[in-house]
């Protein structure tokens, strides 16, 4: 009997040592965001890229030659860079842009309680909304989009999900127009196929690529403005041919963008970054960096030549 016990016991903590470890990844604490900063500002000095960006893609546009790449198959949320595949899915449906859609209290944020500057009441039409959508990536213009969807918001969800197969976006999954559901999940992988077909639509390109936008809403007498989310658009030398941000808390921050450096287009996606600024400067250290490393590459072409 005692050896029955002795090696029950032994088969126990052999079983349980066997397990793998489960880890589970927690918003870093802001000392931990301060010390990423601070190793930050020595990029490009060793000649190498660092991101704070929890993932990483940048893919050249045009030879699909990967520059650098983090964690990039990793399952993730991605906030509002969902509204990309919900522009796409609209302009697919071939509806009239010109028709006039209320906005209404299905269309108010009861998941994250977000704000919007569009009340309940306010009317405008498809392409105003849309304009909204992707510009100030509001949520009401979003859910608006989706709701009167031939079929439905329900329809519109599964057309976000059959394009994204059409895409080749296997690991990617839609639940929502808005991006508030955090079930709407992808890899940068995905969304580098996601940007590069939502890069094919003239008026995406048109419009996430514009500062800012007025329209007149219920209870204002003036039209109100909606600034652009990401902050390159507004206030930068940057050539970007598309533009999206995201956030939720799940996600962390967002951005994908096409952009010209050192005169190739690019394709960036950071996603999972922490702090207010660390997308933007995680994207300005990977344009310096491009053009440091495309000047040293030129300079030793020259000479090879020479």
């Amino acid at each position: 009997m005692r050896e029955r016990i002795r090696l029950f016991f032994i088969l126990s903590i052999t079983f349980f040592l066997a397990l793998p470890a489960i880890t589970v990844q927690a918003k870093p604490s802001k000392a931990e965001i301060a010390r990423i900063s601070r190793a930050d500002t020595k990029t490009n000095k060793d000649g190498l890229l660092r991101v704070a960006s929890s993932n990483a893609l940048i893919v050249n546009q045009n030879t699909g030659e990967v520059l650098f790449a983090k964690d990039t198959d990793a399952l993730t949320s991605i906030a509002s860079v969902t509204k990309l595949m919900t522009a796409m899915v609209t302009l697919d449906a071939n509806l009239s842009m010109d028709e006039e859609i209320a906005i209404t209290n299905e269309d108010v944020d009861t998941v994250k309680n977000s704000s919007s500057k569009l009340p309940v009441g306010t009317v405008l039409p498809r392409s105003e909304l849309l304009k909204i959508a992707l510009i100030a990536s509001d949520n009401r213009a979003a859910s608006a989009l989706g709701r009167n969807y031939p079929t439905g918001k329900a329809g519109f969800v599964n057309a976000m999900n059959i394009k994204a197969l059409q895409l080749d976006m296997t690991r990617s999954e839609f639940a929502d127009p808005t991006g508030l559901n955090n079930h709407n999940m992808s890899t940068a992988e995905d969304l580098v196929k996601m940007v590069k077909a939502a890069y094919q639509y003239p008026e995406i390109r048109e419009i996430t690529t514009t500062a800012s936008y007025e329209a007149y809403v219920k209870g204002h007498r003036a039209p109100v403005n909606f600034n652009n989310t990401n902050g390159l658009i507004r206030k930068s030398d940057w050539i970007i041919g598309l533009s999206k941000t995201g956030f939720i808390q799940e996600a962390g921050r967002c951005l994908v963008m096409q952009a010209i450096i050192s005169g190739q287009p690019m394709i960036i996606v950071l996603l999972k970054s922490y702090g207010s600024a660390t997308r933007t400067a995680d994207a300005n250290r990977i344009r310096k960096w491009i053009e440091k490393t495309s000047s040293i590459s030129h300079l030793n072409q020259s000479k090879q030549d020479s």
